[in-house]
């Protein structure tokens, strides 16, 4: 089959009037014969034509020539349906669904978004949240309803659960076995409380096991237990139990909740997924902590971009504060112009790759809330004008690459889950217990808003319902990488303090590598 595709390509470009040798055309052939016979033809013609636009001075094409219209066919934009290869959208640009209980599916919701909504935003956001765990434990074979609760199921031999709503305890005084779904809240000191819409339940923990995970307040929990005059004493806290991305696309439909300019969600995009076999060794750069105003770490970013020049990745994701000085914000201007001479005497790099900035909360000039808006223009225009790649996104922000979908967020949430912890996890490693923290949770703020403030009408930036395929966290503890429910959880850490290693993403294999740039010593 590859030599009929070989002779294929020595032929439409002969008859064009090119001279390409054979081991050149194998570099076609290595990424086309992935293709259907239709989509094959066209993805040479576009090869051709980007060979025609590069105006060679002979009719003899190169590896470099043929390299390069490569790239720029398998990273560039696909315009059918406003599909792209790789976009960056912004948590302000993200959609809003609903649960519908009547057609039991995901709806989009139509009412216009404000950063200063109405009162009644701050109590619909959390009770969204609650319906959207709700129906996905529903689903859930420890919880799908069954004529008798005592049945056992065939494949884990364990019985039946019914959940109860707080109005089911509330209107007795006794009830032996409890199984509840509700917001973990506490009104007053030491005492802890289960929220749903029907009404709050007081509960005892003292005799609680905690399974894995860190429990804060503002998290939603299963509690089990035993109700007895106005309080649930509860025998065991976990968290819901998470669901697989697929299964929950499905009751979304093609509704496009990830967000960006496509009408449906190219998740289900057959053509992405044939650009994504052509790109197969295309990879994405994630580092936080780009300090630039410490000498050390520019050194560093330009001997990572000269050593990517040969090879450019889909994009570079450089996470924030990018200050180490926070007194120095009138400088940060200059520095990033610094860093767009660096960028500008790479010759693939700046041309292919893009530069995706995502700020801190420390970064000029924001508030303390999530979502966090991008860095202000004024202070990366000399950079833009020099790249015409670099983007500016908000933190937290989504990358839709291919058929592949990435949560990027900087900020210091495992620290923030081990202070708020109502109980620190006695056995298993801290990373383990925040992936499925995460995971269960299905959203980056599984807080109160005293402990993290949030914008009430753009919760839905901050969900990971349905699972991405990635969620990267710019913590600066020890990085770490975990799989949870076929989702890649991963934690950079700090760039300047983890000897400068960052994280490399191969999306084509779904696979992580640790990387770092040595000192020049260790190269001698």
């Amino acid at each position: 089959m590859e030599t009929r595709i070989k002779n294929q390509v020595m032929t439409f470009f002969k008859i064009g009037g090119f001279h390409l040798r054979s081991e050149i055309a194998m570099l076609v052939v290595d990424k086309a014969k992935v293709l259907s016979d239709q989509k094959r033809k066209e993805f040479i013609d576009r090869i051709y034509s980007s060979i025609q636009n590069q105006t060679l001075e002979t009719a003899n094409i190169e590896k470099g020539h043929m390299l390069a219209a490569i790239r720029e066919c398998t990273q560039g934009r696909y315009n059918e349906d406003n599909e792209t290869v790789f976009s960056v959208i912004n948590a302000f640009d993200v959609p809003a669904c609903q649960y519908s209980r009547e057609s039991k599916k995901f709806i989009l919701k139509k009412n216009p978004k404000n950063i200063l909504p109405s009162a009644d935003s701050r109590s619909e956001y959390i009770r969204e949240r609650y319906h959207t765990i709700l129906q996905r434990i529903l689903r859930h074979d420890l919880f799908a309803p069954n004529i008798n609760e005592n049945i056992k199921t065939l494949d884990n031999n364990q019985r039946k659960f019914t959940l109860k709503y707080a109005e089911n305890l509330l209107s007795t005084s006794t009830l032996k076995e409890v199984v509840m779904l509700g917001l973990l809240s506490k009104f007053k000191e030491g005492k802890f409380y289960l929220e749903d819409p029907s009404g709050t339940i007081p509960i005892d923990l003292s005799e609680a096991k905690f399974h894995s995970g860190l429990y804060t307040e503002g998290a939603f929990v299963l509690a089990e237990g035993s109700y007895n005059d106005g309080i649930l004493k509860v025998s065991g806290l976990g968290f819901p139990p998470p669901e697989a991305a697929a299964s929950s696309r499905a009751y979304f439909g093609n509704l496009n909740y990830w967000g960006g300019q496509s009408s449906s969600l190219l998740k289900h995009s057959k053509s992405l997924l044939e650009f994504e076999r052509l790109n197969f060794g295309g990879t994405i750069i994630f580092l936080s902590d780009c300090w630039l105003d410490d000498p050390k770490v520019i050194e560093k970013l330009k001997k990572l971009f000269m050593g990517f020049d040969d090879t450019p990745p889909i994009a570079i994701i450089m996470m924030g504060p990018f200050l180490k000085n926070k007194e120095n914000i009138s400088g940060l201007r200059r520095k990033f112009a610094l860093l767009g001479e660096i960028l500008d005497s790479t010759f693939s790099l700046k041309n292919e790759t893009h530069i995706v900035l995502v700020p801190d909360i420390e970064d000029p000039n924001s508030a303390n809330i999530l979502p966090r808006p991008p860095l202000p223009t004024a202070l990366v225009q000399d950079f833009m004008r020099r790249n015409k790649r670099v983007i500016l996104a908000t933190n937290p922000c989504r990358l839709q690459y291919c058929t592949q979908q990435i949560v990027v967020c900087r900020m210091e949430l495992l620290k923030k889950l081990c202070r708020n912890t109502i109980k620190f996890p006695e056995e298993g490693q801290l990373a383990d217990h925040f992936a499925r923290t995460l995971i269960c949770q299905g959203t980056l703020a599984p807080f109160t808003q005293l402990v993290m403030p949030t914008y009430w009408d753009f919760d839905p930036a901050l969900s990971l319902y349905p699972l991405p395929d990635l969620i990267v966290m710019g913590d600066k503890t020890t990085d770490f990488q975990k799989i949870h429910s076929d989702c890649i959880i991963i934690n950079t850490g700090s760039f300047p303090r983890s000897k400068f290693s960052f994280k490399l993403y191969m999306p084509g294999t779904r696979t992580i590598e640790d990387s770092q740039i040595p000192d020049d010593e260790e190269n001698e």
